[in-house]
């Protein structure tokens, strides 16, 4: 074990999302103690906030190895691995079960907001003897502030809670913050608990990544229950193959049956989109909320409610005591920067990365999961765990076992950006795709095709199932 940890302090981990519990099972399986600092009032309230959302990948990614080791010997039963889960059934099933074990229980510490991380009796400038010093956590919780002494750091807050603003420029919208009580951020859940929120209503969705697909497909099925109902899209580039995604060739199919409903829906004309529309303003009027471009472009109007799904950014602010160095436009882990740059790379160019990367010249402090790609957006919850295995490892001082950053992933087409060709869809349109979210569907065109109300490939009983597998067609 690395000496400056000889001081029998935990390790403090914050956040107990996925990454972060994970975190404290390979801490719990190679002897440390650890302290969970988690700011909602229960395990993965990042997740609980779009619990309705079915994920792209399996149960398989979704799972960490030594997780899952401390549920099983606990009598725990794993799920299926390719079945696909939502949100709510990772915490219910999986993130909920392995927080109340006794190892885990009796260290996390619920409605605890970190507002800073310190060295104790040294400020960022002081040097001498600065690795020497525990850390010094400050947490807002229910009985006012406390802190905490901790022999390193593992961050794992995510960046969901802080929203990416409607500002083209990367500010708030002029007028954003007054009217913040009729702007939804991130994936509100508009054919559940905020149905009547958007039933009925003129509903701008901006963004061009998959949470604006999902509510935007989400809102598209409202308007067919719900006359009244009109679903509008701004995008700031140009529509392209990349907006759609991967198709049949994305090697997560849900995620590929996802840009292929959209695609359906613009081309039915049940969709209004506005491309290179870059937001500077929203104004309110009697008719609505009136949203206009930068240089006195076009003039979106008569809108009733706004889901911005721009993304979300990193809270560096906890951080300023320590010495971090952060890439100057992702707000990244700097030396992991070049390897996730989305400009460069989707997730699945991003190759395998661990504790050297995610270094900072804080030692003992690594920023992890989707905080340490700043605002990258291309992180994988698999992606997560290996960090973490590796970062303990570290810890521990075996660095053999922390260098061997190995991670498995679907084979191809993970965030593949590429849209699948007419025709190509259709040569590999049934049989080879798992089962998907349409309780009758057996693959991504199917489901394409139940969702125009046509008979699919053949699952309608017009075909025979092929004898022992999950297929539409014989």
């Amino acid at each position: 074990m690395n000496n400056y940890l000889d001081n029998n302090l935990p390790v403090a981990v914050l956040g107990a999302g996925p990454v972060g519990l994970a975190a404290v099972a390979h801490l719990i399986v190679r002897g440390f103690t650890p302290l969970i600092l988690e700011a909602g009032r229960h395990v993965a309230s990042n997740l609980e906030s779009y619990r309705h959302v079915r994920l792209f990948s399996p149960w398989q990614y979704n799972m960490d190895k030594a997780a899952r080791q401390l549920l099983v010997e606990a009598g725990w039963q794993s799920p299926a691995f390719d079945a696909l889960p939502t949100a709510g059934e990772i915490v219910d099933g999986y993130l909920k079960p392995l927080a109340v074990l006794p190892a885990i229980a009796t260290r996390l510490k619920l409605a605890h907001q970190v507002i800073a991380i310190t060295r104790a009796g040294f400020d960022k400038v002081k040097t001498r003897g600065r690795e020497d010093a525990p850390f010094v956590i400050r947490a807002a919780t229910p009985d006012g502030e406390r802190e905490y002494l901790v022999s390193a750091v593992i961050d794992a807050t995510g960046t969901w809670s802080q929203p990416n603003p409607l500002g083209a420029n990367g500010l708030p919208a002029q007028g954003e913050a007054a009217l913040r009580h009729r702007i939804g951020y991130g994936m509100p859940d508009v054919l559940g608990a905020e149905r009547q929120r958007y039933a009925g209503r003129r509903v701008l969705v901006v963004g061009a990544g998959h949470s604006a697909a999902g509510s935007l497909l989400g809102l598209a099925t409202l308007a067919e229950q719900v006359p009244g109902t009109h679903v509008v899209w701004a995008i700031r580039g140009r529509q392209s193959a990349g907006l759609f995604g991967g198709g049949e060739a994305d090697g997560l199919p849900a995620r590929g049956l996802l840009g292929m409903r959209l695609k359906a829906l613009q081309q039915a004309g049940r969709l209004e989109l506005h491309q290179e529309f870059r937001i500077q303003s929203l104004a309110a009027t009697a008719s609505g909320i009136t949203v206009r471009a930068e240089g006195g472009g076009p003039v979106i109007e008569g809108i009733d409610e706004i889901i911005a799904a721009t993304g979300a950014r990193p809270n560096l602010d906890m951080t300023r005591e320590l010495r971090v160095r952060h890439d100057p436009w992702l707000e990244s882990t700097d030396l992991l920067a070049p390897l996730i740059d989305p400009n460069e790379h989707s997730c699945g160019t991003v190759r395998p990365h661990g504790h050297r990367e995610l270094a900072h010249p804080e030692r003992g402090y690594y920023a992890v999961g989707a905080k340490s790609y700043g605002r990258a957006p291309n992180f994988l919850m698999a992606t997560g765990y290996e960090q973490v295995r590796s970062v303990v490892a570290a810890l521990a001082g075996d660095l053999a076992a922390a260098d061997d950053v190995q991670l498995e992933l679907p084979e191809t087409g993970v965030c593949s950006t590429r849209q699948v060709e007419e025709g190509e869809a259709a040569a590999s349109a049934c049989c080879s795709a798992p089962a998907q979210e349409q309780p009758a569907a057996c693959c991504p065109a199917d489901a394409l095709a139940k969702d125009q109300g046509k008979r699919g490939c053949g699952c309608a009983a017009a075909a025979p199932v092929t004898p022992g597998k999950r297929a539409c067609c014989a």
